[in-house]
């Protein structure tokens, strides 16, 4: 697996302040609390968790235009961001939270694939800070987080089970397959196919082993971080 560094209070204003730095890619994850929810969730005594994800625009070796200029998010961005949602969401008690938002927003600095599991791994820390910080403010009374979640990228490149794919790795695999997990050992989501060829039982049991060992890895790099 590349080199992860998780730096915590990296800009000053967000309840919670992460840049992770995976291999060549950069992440900023931001954590800021409302005090109001979505309208479906109006009086209903629970809070929630969702997230934005967006590539600056230097962040590859060609300029990405900003989703302002098209007027709109486009797909792949929306689909990033809904399944940072669903997997930040699988950390939180929504009952303990209360009737609050927290948003992760999730910048991508610098590219070289796994963004995703970047912006996962560490909006996880952020979150966790923001919930830090309600507790201590007293905010809240209890701890509304129930587990941590990372993600990390397998696949299959030129026959072999491969963990962490970058981007050389990630447009040329035969297989690619992110596996988000709980520090419990519990799947929260498996997204994955088979690019150029199709995969058997034992090449998902090879990658979903590669993916636990990188995932060790990870829970131990966030505990860490939010030890310091």
């Amino acid at each position: 697996m590349r080199k992860v560094e998780i730096i915590r209070n990296f800009t000053k204003y967000p309840a919670g302040s992460v840049l992770i730095k995976w291999g060549n890619t950069w992440v900023l994850c931001t954590a800021s609390v409302s005090e109001k929810v979505p309208p479906f969730l109006k009086d209903s005594g629970q809070g929630w968790v969702t997230a934005e994800y967006s590539m600056l625009p230097a962040c590859t070796p060609e300029r990405k235009d900003r989703d302002i200029k098209k007027l709109k998010l486009d797909a792949r961005s929306t689909e990033i961001q809904r399944l940072i949602g669903r997997a930040l969401r699988a950390a939180v008690d929504m009952k303990k939270l209360g009737e609050r938002q927290i948003t992760i927003d999730c910048d991508v600095l610098q590219a070289d694939g796994g963004t995703r599991c970047a912006s996962i791994t560490g909006g996880m820390v952020a979150l966790t800070d923001a919930i830090n910080g309600l507790l201590k403010k007293k905010v809240i009374a209890e701890n509304p987080l129930v587990q941590n979640v990372a993600a990390v990228s397998v696949g299959v490149c030129d026959g072999v089970p491969t963990l962490d794919l970058d981007y050389i790795h990630d447009s040329t695999a035969e297989v690619d397959l992110n596996v988000i997990m709980t520090d419990k050992g519990r799947f929260v989501e498996l997204q994955g196919c088979a690019e150029h060829k199709a995969f058997s039982d034992q090449d998902l049991a090879a990658m979903i082993d590669l993916a636990k060992k990188g995932l060790k890895k990870l829970f131990a790099l966030q505990k860490k971080a939010l030890k310091k």
